[in-house]
């Protein structure tokens, strides 16, 4: 059984984001919720399926909320 928690590299691979753009969206605010605990950041799946899906579009001149 899968865990409900990933670390950053795990999160990536998921998402199908790179570990940079990741990094990059937490310091800007605008990727998904995390957790840190100590050193560590740790993403939930239920987060990102949530984030993932909140970024749905049907054209490519629609802006994401």
């Amino acid at each position: 059984m899968p865990s409900e928690y990933l670390k950053t590299p795990e999160a990536a691979t998921y998402s199908r984001l790179s570990v940079p753009t990741l990094e990059r969206k937490r310091l800007t605010g605008d990727g998904p919720p995390f957790i840190k605990a100590g050193k560590c950041v740790i993403y939930r799946r239920s987060d990102l399926d949530e984030w993932l899906a909140s970024r749905l579009v049907r054209s490519t001149s629609q802006e994401v909320a």
